[in-house]
Order: structure tokens, then C-alpha cells, then sequence
């Protein structure tokens, strides 16, 4: 974390999409709001890609039939937010993995993003000797990131990569 009273502002830090399913609940919306948002904003600019629909928005869209454009609208702005970041961190929990942070995984993989992992569940999920599907992780390592099991700990991986990269043109 960065130390007290550092003279890097806020506006300084690299922007880190934050891909998770936690949306979908109302559990998960509470976590991602009160614990995981701010824990990372200490190193990061999180992105958060749950608050770039409105709940309104969704219900007008379903009242006017719009359902998949709306979705692949909120698809197309997902993928400018991640292209928007120079990190990603994704939340990996579950018993199988949420398919679409998977896919925001490898996206941002592909697009040269440093990726961080965030797995805490208890229960085994992927082949041997990996904590996660085998293909996550190796996107997520070959990034130049890891998978974790606890959000300090990736709060302290991202402000290594934080504090090793060059700062940010203003």
C-alpha cells in the first residue's frame, strides 16, 4: 500500500478494471461496494464495471424489448473500460468460475494488461496444480501477475506493480 502521506494523487494512479460477478447479488454488490472498491482504490484507480449501467437503464430496455442490444451495449462498454486500464484484477470465486470475468481475464491478457487473480473460496475449482481453471490462471500469470487468497494480498501485489511501473503521463 502506498505509505502515509504519499505525494502521489489520486488522479496519478493506473486505472484497474476490476472484473467480478459480484454484481449479481445483493451480497456481492454490498462486498464490492464497502470492502473490495476501497481496499483496492489505496493503489489503484478501480474501475468498476457494475457502475456503468443503471438499474433504470436495464428496465427500459427490458420494457422496449431491447434486452440484447442493451447487452451487448454494456459488453462494448466493458470492454472500452478494460481497454481504458493498464491493470486488471478479477475476482475468482465460485465453484466454477463466472464465465464472463473469465472472458474479461483473457481479454485483458490479450490486450497487454497486467492481471491479478482474487480467489477465496475454500472449494476446489480447476485441474491440478492450479487454483483456478488452467487457462485463467495461465493468462493471469503469463500477464505478469498471480492469483491470490486474500485481498491483502492483492492489494499488496497491485501496489508492487503500481509502485514498478512508470508513472502515468498527466
Amino acid at each position: 500500500m502506498r505509505a502515509s502521506g504519499s505525494r502521489q494523487a489520486l488522479a496519478e494512479l493506473p486505472r484497474c478494471y476490476v472484473a467480478s460477478p459480484l454484481g449479481f447479488t445483493e451480497a456481492g454488490r454490498d462486498w464490492n461496494a464497502r470492502v473490495l472498491l476501497p481496499a483496492l482504490a489505496t493503489v489503484v484507480d478501480p474501475v468498476d464495471p457494475w457502475a456503468l449501467t443503471s438499474s433504470s437503464e436495464l428496465e427500459a430496455a427490458a420494457l422496449a424489448g431491447r434486452r440484447r442490444e442493451l447487452a451487448l451495449e454494456i459488453g462494448a462498454r466493458n470492454a472500452a473500460a478494460i481497454r481504458s486500464c493498464a491493470l486488471l484484477a478479477a475476482v475468482l470465486d465460485g465453484q466454477e468460475l463466472d464465465s464472463g470475468t473469465a472472458a474479461e481475464v483473457g481479454y485483458g491478457a490479450a490486450l497487454g494488461l497486467r492481471c491479478f487473480g482474487l480467489r477465496t473460496d475454500l472449494r476446489r475449482n480447476g485441474e491440478e496444480g492450479v487454483s483456478v481453471n488452467l487457462q485463467v490462471e495461465a493468462f493471469v500469470v503469463a500477464s505478469g501477475g498471480e492469483v491470490v487468497t486474500t485481498l491483502a494480498a492483492l492489494v499488496e501485489r497491485l501496489g508492487l506493480a503500481v509502485s514498478r511501473s512508470p508513472t502515468p503521463a498527466t
